[in-house]
């Protein structure tokens, strides 16, 4: 008779220890971002100033109907900030890749979704921090959210909810790609969606078919629609999008998400192969 080699039963995918192993991975990226305070300091500075350098330079020549542009902007720079994070985050996902770090979790009997969710949730709490820090910064020039608590942190909830489609499309760039040198490449995403929006003038003022693009971005969604939680002015252009911006500000994070959170857990997947 001969005797055969006990094998190690794969471990159980149970959804308690799907999520334990989110929550550690999640731990993981928050320890690494500990361990760096200047670069963190340095991300959270960067919108902060882009508020002073628009609302104090270039406001003066910005005409907003019905209210201050320091007042349209605020809002607008929110949303910014949430679509300002996805260039790090590629090259955080990149950089893990490059440094082995990817290869050795995947040896580990970890689920896909578990590494990617304690990815996404470390990006959030980033997310929330930069929020924080936004909004005392609105609140030192004088910016107000006019409209009551409730209607508020519904703006605030819209905003996460855009970063939470921002965060997986950062999630499966950074897998496509192959060097953190290669992430740059992200700015070119970035940078036009961000001024080709409602952020800091409004489509209108742009030619036409540019203007149009401009008004169907997702990020002028959310800007148009938390203007209007907040009680801020708004260039109230008589288009549908903008009309119906509150809409569109929460199902364009859902296709998105749609889109590129199964696109994202399929790549993880396919660097086994």
């Amino acid at each position: 008779m001969t005797a055969t080699a006990p094998t190690t039963a794969p471990r159980p995918t149970r959804p308690a220890t799907g999520l334990r192993d989110a929550a550690t991975l999640t731990g993981r990226v928050l320890t690494h971002w500990r361990h760096r305070p200047a670069s963190i300091f340095l991300n959270l500075m960067f919108p902060v100033l882009m508020v002073l350098m628009f609302g104090y330079l270039f406001g003066g020549a910005m005409t907003v109907p019905d209210g201050r542009y320091m007042d349209f902007l605020i809002p607008g720079m929110f949303a910014m900030t949430m679509l300002f994070g996805l260039e790090s985050l590629v090259v955080a996902v990149t950089t893990d890749n490059a440094k082995g770090v990817t290869e050795r979790v995947r040896a580990m009997p970890v689920a896909a979704t578990a590494v990617l969710a304690g990815r996404s949730t470390a990006d959030l709490l980033n997310a929330v921090v930069g929020l924080a820090v936004m909004v005392a910064t609105g609140l030192l020039v004088g910016w107000r959210a006019d409209r009551g608590l409730p209607l508020a942190l519904a703006g605030l909830g819209l905003l996460l909810w855009l970063r939470f489609a921002f965060t997986w499309i950062g999630i499966y760039l950074g897998l496509l790609l192959k060097t953190p040198e290669s992430a740059v490449a992200v700015q070119i995403l970035v940078w036009p969606v961000g001024f080709l929006s409602s952020a800091f003038v409004s489509p209108g003022t742009m030619p036409a078919w540019l203007g149009a693009i401009g008004a169907w971005n997702p990020l002028s969604a959310t800007a148009t629609a938390i203007r209007g939680l907040f009680g801020d002015p708004d260039w109230n252009a008589q288009h549908w999008a903008a009309e119906h911006a509150l809409v569109l500000a929460i199902v364009w994070p859902a296709v998105l998400t749609a889109i590129f959170l199964p696109l994202a857990v399929r790549r993880y997947r396919a660097l086994e192969d």
